[in-house]
């Protein structure tokens, strides 16, 4: 694979990152060092950055001493795991946006992944693939949404969890509510697609989310995904 960073596409990328960035705080994790010093010399992450780690203890210390807005991660790191530290920095931060690459591609550590509270999962495999996996994600995550692109739910759906028994059942309207999350929209996207007003959907979220004893609805599309309880396009 040729990447030229002069080409437009890159450019244009890079100057997307920089603006959805501008406002960050960003701490990036992985087990690879030069792939870390690449990203943390990247100019629109390099402006945003408050540190880079390769192990988990020095990305918890990190999110402790400085509070980021998002952390970007990659599964595998020198010492500890990438997804137990997403774990982990959502325990004393649940508001962080956590973006997480994954290198191996199968339902378990998808669903470990999201079950660790990752607003957005990706595979290795999709990097310079042309389908701009991580712009996306900074877009949708800066939105209020949660990005599980395509193969993502394919993956996470191929297996299903045995669904509780709800004592009181989501109502179909609640269901298309979560397929609007799942689907990466915020409340605002989700009222103009159900044509309905902002406050009703942000009632049917906190409905939802206490009916299915979640924390927030990162975890509510987790739950409603991995579970089968709604139906999505995969």
């Amino acid at each position: 694979m040729l990447i030229n960073p002069n080409e437009l596409p890159l450019k244009q990328a890079a100057d997307r990152c920089q603006a959805l960035l501008s406002s960050k705080k960003v701490l990036v994790c992985s087990k690879n060092r030069l792939t870390l010093t690449a990203l943390c010399l990247c100019t629109p992450i390099l402006q945003s950055l408050i540190g880079g780690a390769t192990t988990e203890e020095e990305g918890l210390d990190l999110q402790l001493k400085f509070n980021p807005d998002l952390l970007i991660t990659s599964e595998d790191l020198e010492k500890g795991y990438g997804i137990r530290l997403v774990e982990r920095v959502k325990t004393h931060s649940p508001k962080i946006t956590a973006l997480i690459f994954l290198g191996r591609e199968t339902t378990d550590v998808v669903h470990e992944a999201m079950d660790a509270g990752a607003d957005g999962v990706m595979f290795m495999s999709s990097v310079g693939s042309g389908h701009g996996d991580f712009i996306n994600a900074l877009t949708t995550t800066n939105n209020g949404g949660v990005y599980y692109p395509k193969s993502v739910r394919t993956a996470a759906t191929a297996t299903i969890k045995q669904p509780p028994e709800l004592i009181d059942p989501l109502s179909e309207r609640k269901r298309e509510v979560l397929r609007c999350i799942i689907q990466g929209m915020k409340n605002s996207e989700i009222a103009e697609s159900l044509f309905l007003s902002s406050e009703t959907i942000k009632s049917h979220v906190s409905t939802t989310i206490q009916k299915l004893g979640v924390r927030d609805r990162t975890q509510a599309a987790v739950f409603a995904l991995t579970h089968g309880l709604v139906e999505v396009d995969i």
